[in-house]
């Protein structure tokens, strides 16, 4: 009878084991899939972004939707991640990639470099040594920011364009009766897309959301980290500062930035012809030479062979 007792209790016992499993399970697939709509909803957002990078672009499927979880949040990757950041908006990539994702896509790299360069070395199409292969995960982790530091060299160039007209088009509306930062606002209404402009709003949107106006400019500057963008910022905040028409301090700096725009201009033209003095000396001279003295050498050669 006690023994039968006892059974009746491990049966008990059993059951409400089975049923704090059961309960624990249930929630923990309710949980999970929170998370996976909430994932799915964030993914949403981002789906319609079409990202430039053709490799980024091919992998977002994978690093978003398995590695970007394990990233997220994790105190690891924070230095990472705020150079990342900051990064992603010097390059205007903001709204293409996270910090998250770039970290997610260099951690994929390491593994599918030396995936796709064991199997181009199987198939004949890649003659390399065989311990270049985990090697090329290294190219891997560090080919995200090798994307990263050519979008912000060509974004600066464009800025550097963009720059002479857009401070003419800023002292003009500030000359006629704008304050500055009305002035930035029609500038950016009005004027075409440029990296240029995009900073400007950007600029519009920091200060609307408590920035003063020279924190904001200052932020600008160093996101765009150019020395032409850098001494145009110090002197808005100079002329500020003392009070100076800013009208005036934009038209002379307009005309500062443009002669130094020409002066690059014939740096970048005296550079260039030094370049095409070794391609000028070793192949189009002889190619001339040969042309015009070709001929008399030839009939020369021949008249020597008849005699």
């Amino acid at each position: 009878m006690a023994l039968v007792s006892t059974a009746g209790q491990y049966v008990i016992w059993m059951a409400y084991l089975l049923l704090g499993i059961s309960v624990y399970l249930v929630a923990r697939m309710l949980l999970r899939e929170q998370e996976v709509r909430e994932a799915q909803e964030r993914l949403e957002e981002v789906s319609d972004i079409r990202i430039s990078d053709p490799i980024a672009r091919m992998l977002q499927p994978f690093y978003r939707q398995y590695l970007v979880p394990v990233v997220r949040g994790k105190p690891f990757w924070d230095i990472r991640r705020t150079v990342f950041r900051r990064k992603l908006v010097s390059a205007g990539m903001k709204d293409e990639l996270t910090a998250d994702e770039i970290i997610a896509l260099k951690i994929l790299l390491i593994v599918v470099f030396p995936l796709l360069g064991s199997l181009l070395k199987v198939l004949g199409m890649m003659d390399v040594s065989w311990i270049w292969i985990p090697l090329s995960g290294v190219l891997g982790w560090f080919y995200p920011n090798f994307i990263l530091s050519r979008k912000i060299e060509r974004r600066r160039i464009e800025i550097l364009k963009s720059m002479p007209f857009i401070v003419d088009l800023l002292a003009l509306t500030t000359e006629a009766g704008l304050d500055f930062i009305g002035a930035i606002g029609k500038v950016v209404e009005k004027a075409n897309p440029s990296p240029l402009i995009d900073e400007l709003e950007q600029l519009l949107k920091e200060i609307k959301v408590g920035a003063s106006r020279n924190e904001a400019m200052r932020e600008m500057s160093n996101r765009i980290d150019l020395k032409e963008v850098r001494s145009f910022i110090a002197i808005l905040i100079s002329a500020d500062q003392m009070g100076a028409p800013i009208g005036k301090t934009l038209r002379q700096q307009s005309e500062t930035i443009r002669s130094d725009r020409f002066v690059r201009a014939e740096k970048a033209g005296a550079a260039a012809s030094q370049k095409l003095l070794l391609p000028l000396v070793f192949f189009i001279l002889p190619a001339v030479l040969l042309m015009v003295f070709g001929p008399f050498f030839l009939s020369f050669l021949g008249s020597g062979g008849a005699r």
